[in-house]
Order: structure tokens, then C-alpha cells, then sequence
């Protein structure tokens, strides 16, 4: 379950929020510096930073961490998980979608972002399970292992603006697995935005310089 999530309250009174899931490993308080960063640019912006719970992750020789679902085994270009325990973590966070928009947040002013692992589990719920137009998606340095389960999505899924950002030289999660995301989307006519930048497996200053950009121009 998601547990203990950490809320960098807006500046002013919230219109909109931004759920915000760290990668494999990491935990809740990893984006808060970003989220502080772009709170004078968008005041009226609450985040929601979820913890992951710690659990076995069988790559790393069982040891227990921080993960949002057990990663089996990797491939190139694939990564086989457990299932259960990815669709456990999107209930989670359609909870806490469901939560928002009971509290007067518009979905249309609701936006998920995901790191690597998190970012995953943002892409899974938002178009292969949440059924209402969303403000958006920024999927950061991450891939799409449950994409090939559907050949199309529904109208109100494929409207919902996607930021993709990936680092060039990221050894973690190869740029061409965070490229398939992007191309998989335009093909079922997802508006798509793409930056790639030289770094690895991490955010860089010109990305959250972007990513602010981004959400405020969907927020305009």
C-alpha cells in the first residue's frame, strides 16, 4: 500500500496537484526539493509524494527496498515484474487520484509524474486504468512494461498531455525503452512532449526548468 505520503502544500489555495512516485530504491522525500523549486511558478499547485513500500525485488538478490513492484528479471528493452503487485500500487494511487478530486481538484488539473519505476506505474494508470481526461503525465527516465496489453485507448485517455524525458546516457533505463513510450503514445494520438538531455539515470536543472514550463503552460 502506499503509505505516508508527503504533501508540499500549495502556496495558495490549491486548484490543482501533482502525485509525484519516485523510483526503485528511492523514497517520498526525493522530489520535494524539485517540488519546492516549482512552487513559486505554480502557487496554486499542491504535490503528493507517495512512498513506495519496502519489499523484495528479485534482480537485487531479494534484498528488501523501497519498490512499487518486484522487478523478476531483465531483458533488453524488457522488464518482467509481478503483475499483482503493479496493479496493488496503481490502486493505491487511484486512491489517491479519487481523493483529490473528492477534495474539488479537477481531473483536468490533476497530473501524475513518475520516476524510472514510478514512472511506470504512472504510465500503467493513466492509460491502461484511469478513465477520466487527466491534466497530464510526465513519465522521467522510464519505460511502459504493460503497454502491449491494449492495441487502442479510449478518447478521453488519449487526450491527456504527456511530457517524456529521458537522459541520454542513462545505463538504468536505456534511452530507446524511454523512446518506445513516446512513439507508442503518438501512435494512439497522445499529444506528446519529448526532451532528452546528457546525464544518466538522475534530473538535471534544464529538466525542471522544463518540466515547469510544461505544467504551467497546461495550467494556463
Amino acid at each position: 500500500m502506499i503509505k505516508n505520503a508527503l504533501t508540499v502544500e500549495s502556496l495558495k489555495p490549491a486548484d490543482s496537484c501533482v502525485i509525484w512516485l519516485h523510483g526503485l530504491g528511492a523514497d517520498r522525500t526525493d522530489f520535494e526539493p524539485v517540488a519546492r523549486m516549482l512552487q513559486p511558478q505554480l502557487p496554486t499547485t499542491r504535490f503528493i509524494l507517495p512512498q513506495a513500500p519496502t519489499q523484495a525485488v528479485t534482480i537485487n538478490g531479494g534484498y528488501e527496498m523501497p519498490s512499487w513492484y518486484d522487478i523478476l528479471a531483465i531483458a533488453p528493452g524488457k522488464r518482467s515484474i509481478n503483475s499483482e503487485q503493479l496493479e496493488n500500487s496503481t490502486q493505491q494511487l487511484i486512491n489517491l487520484m479519487e481523493q483529490q478530486r473528492d477534495s474539488g481538484i479537477s481531473p483536468s488539473r490533476l497530473f501524475l509524474a513518475g520516476f524510472s519505476q514510478g514512472g511506470a506505474v504512472v504510465l500503467h494508470t493513466a492509460f491502461l486504468r484511469w478513465n477520466e481526461v487527466l491534466g497530464g503525465v510526465m513519465a522521467m527516465s522510464t519505460y511502459a512494461p504493460t503497454f502491449e496489453q491494449v492495441s487502442a485507448l479510449n478518447p478521453l485517455q488519449a487526450q491527456t498531455p504527456t511530457l517524456c524525458m529521458h537522459g541520454v546516457h542513462d545505463p538504468v533505463v536505456p534511452l530507446f525503452m524511454g523512446q518506445a513510450v513516446q512513439q507508442q503514445l503518438n501512435s494512439w494520438g497522445v499529444p506528446v512532449t519529448w526532451h532528452d538531455y546528457p546525464m544518466e539515470h538522475a534530473v538535471c536543472p534544464e529538466q525542471i526548468t522544463d518540466i515547469g514550463n510544461w505544467l504551467s503552460a497546461q495550467l494556463s
